[in-house]
């Protein structure tokens, strides 16, 4: 069917406001964080900054220390996205393959957690780290993401797992390949942009994670940058404005460079996977 030209016009025009929608507050930022005091306190504020500068970049680094926050916020995500996806590939193989009841528990289970509130679970949490001797220390945190992003990562590679065909693992046991050397050999290369896409969702909830962080991590020299923004603000509630929103700027590249590094690799691979032979 042709779609008429009112409703194209129409299509365009949500997209476009949609774009605008998601646009509007990263491009603010941007504008904020490169605006003088002058221009920040201004009545009329504007898009472009009159006389754009970089002291708000300085005070940032002045004011906290930012790259050692960063440092400890790339050393907790990478952890957590490394450790998920090589619990949760195993994981997902046997949920996708073995059609049990057991297997369809899990999953259920699974989809119910993503609705446990943050609250709910800190205390829990907290209790097994506190016994375990790891409040207020990275690798305790980077269990804490680990079990946050399991549940959804093991959904999401079961999907992806469904969508290799049974055929090529029955072909690889037929050569005497057993299950641990069919899933490292067969399945997981298929899988790749599948673990991409789930490393990276991992990643990114953990580099923007701040509520378990700030509840979890006490001394400054091991809080991550989301807590150390926080910083900030001040004791009555005042933002210093430019400095914040240059920092929260620089907290923002990350996320963005490693997806525009692998966004090819994941599209390349859902095309793969919707097209039949």
């Amino acid at each position: 069917m042709r779609t008429s030209r009112p409703a194209r016009v129409g299509q365009y025009t949500a997209l476009l406001a949609y774009l605008v929608f998601l646009a509007f507050p990263f491009l603010w930022l941007v504008s904020t964080a490169f605006k003088p005091p002058r221009e920040l306190g201004s009545l009329h504020p504007t898009w472009i900054p009159n006389d754009p500068t970089l002291a708000n970049f300085r005070q940032a680094f002045d004011e906290q220390p930012l790259l050692h926050a960063a440092l400890n916020s790339l050393l907790a995500a990478l952890a957590a996205a490394v450790i998920a996806v090589l619990i949760a590939t195993p994981m997902a193989y046997v949920v996708a393959r073995r059609r049990t009841r057991l297997a369809k528990a899990v999953t259920g289970w699974v989809v119910v957690s993503q609705a446990f509130p943050f609250v709910l679970l800190i205390i829990p949490l907290f209790l097994v780290l506190k016994n375990l001797r790891l409040i207020n220390s990275v690798p305790g945190l980077v269990l804490v993401y680990v079990v946050w992003a399991l549940p959804f990562a093991l959904w999401m590679l079961a999907g992806y797992v469904r969508a290799v065909p049974p055929e090529l693992e029955e072909a690889a046991a037929v050569d005497g390949a057993g299950r641990v050397r069919t899933l490292v050999s067969v399945t997981a290369p298929l899988l790749a942009p599948g673990i991409v896409a789930t490393g990276l969702f991992a990643f990114i909830t953990a580099w923007n994670e701040f509520f378990f962080a700030l509840v979890l991590l006490k001394t400054p020299e091991k809080q991550t940058l989301p807590v150390v923004l926080t910083h900030f603000i001040g004791a009555e509630g005042v933002a210093d404005l430019g400095p914040l929103a240059a920092a929260a700027f620089l907290a923002t590249l990350p996320s963005l460079v490693v997806f525009a590094i692998i966004q090819r690799r994941i599209t390349g691979g859902m095309l793969t996977g919707a097209v039949k032979s």
